[in-house]
């Protein structure tokens, strides 16, 4: 195991955010995941904890003064198969691996259901965490189950994906479970039969304008697709401090869609069909057909796409991106933050939420 004290977080996170960690833990294996936790166990629960994965979704607002834990980044997957379905794959994955490497491992190999996640940021850990999402396809779609240490216990657990309560951006690693599990691997099931998602956003009118018919497309030729479309919209994190998309897209139900739809008659809105999630009932929307506003589409409308606010800014291609225009700080982030969720509130009466974990 990796021990660094009054360690900068600089290198962690993907808004280039500079704020230090009283000391920053990397554990390289299981039997290091496990001794960390016994070693925090042994310290009772007075030390600030930090879970970390590789930074993409997080703004640092301040110094923390606590322990940051991460998995070591290195690329490990390991290939397994069961008789009884012959056509999947399952994909056997350490925390610390980037995801995108695993798509495009997948692709290569011919294992077929996330070329839809291509270029999403960060790590396998993460992605069991946050459900990743895009163009259709979501993380809990392929994840099995996953390998964690508890930290309540200091025992290796297996948690079946079932269990997780996934929702759109939710799952219980963000609710009662934050920051309870030191995740070790994570298992995708992926398929040899290639069946791809092209009815979100504009990936048919990418295909189209490469002259790929349907029957002509193959994974590899939709995962260029789906990163050409990515690269045009989100600002490379090395050349712009950014987290991706800041913003969660509100979910309604139909009496608040009709209400909108009658005052903002271009109003935009996918529906969602899956139950609700506890984010989504402190919203007042239950029940399993939901609607999707999205955010960055009423954020252009109110006029912040492109704006500034000192260093902190809206990204002029997408405006659910919030940016580090260089040397920002954690709270400028923020403030742009409010003032955005104020303006959207005051003009659609939604409230849009943070993806991010701010601390």
């Amino acid at each position: 195991m990796k021990r660094y004290s009054h360690c900068s977080l600089l290198e962690y996170n993907t808004f280039g955010i500079d704020q230090q960690c009283d000391e920053l833990l990397v554990y390289e294996n299981q039997e290091d995941a496990v001794a960390l936790v016994k070693d925090l166990l042994g310290h009772g629960s007075s030390v600030p904890l930090l879970i970390l994965g590789g930074g993409s979704n997080l703004l640092l607002t301040k110094d923390f003064e606590g322990k940051v834990v991460t998995a070591d980044k290195r690329f490990e997957v390991e290939v397994g198969t069961r008789d009884e379905e012959p056509d999947n794959v399952y994909l056997r994955c350490w925390a610390g691996t980037c995801f995108d490497e695993v798509v495009a491992y997948a692709v290569d190999h011919g294992y077929y259901g996330i070329e839809n996640l291509s270029l999403i940021p960060g790590e396998c850990g993460a992605s069991a965490v946050q459900n990743i999402g895009a163009y259709g396809v979501e993380a809990k779609d392929v994840i099995v189950e996953m390998e964690a240490v508890s930290l309540e216990s200091g025992e290796v657990v297996r948690i079946a994906a079932e269990d997780c309560h996934y929702a759109y951006r939710q799952s219980r690693f963000k609710q009662e479970w934050r920051d309870k599990y030191l995740i070790l691997y994570v298992t995708y099931r992926l398929s040899r039969t290639f069946h791809p998602h092209l009815d979100y956003g504009n990936i048919r009118k990418v295909l189209e304008d490469k002259h790929i018919s349907e029957q002509q497309l193959t994974g590899k030729a939709l995962r260029e697709a789906i990163i050409k479309i990515r690269e045009a919209k989100l600002p490379n994190p090395e050349v712009l401090g950014n987290a991706g998309s800041f913003f969660m897209n509100p979910m309604v139900d139909e009496v608040t869609l009709n209400v909108l739809k009658a005052k903002f008659p271009d109003i935009r809105y996918f529906e969602v069909n899956e139950p609700a999630s506890g984010a989504d009932v402190l919203s007042g929307v239950t029940g399993t057909t939901k609607y999707k506003i999205p955010a960055g589409w009423m954020i252009d409308q109110c006029g912040w796409k492109g704006r500034t606010l000192g260093r902190a800014g809206v990204y002029e291609k997408q405006a659910l991106v919030l940016v580090n225009r260089g040397g920002a700080k954690g709270m400028e982030i923020v403030e742009l933050m409010k003032q955005i969720q104020a303006d959207v509130f005051n003009r659609y009466g939604l409230r849009i939420l943070p993806e991010v974990n701010i601390k």
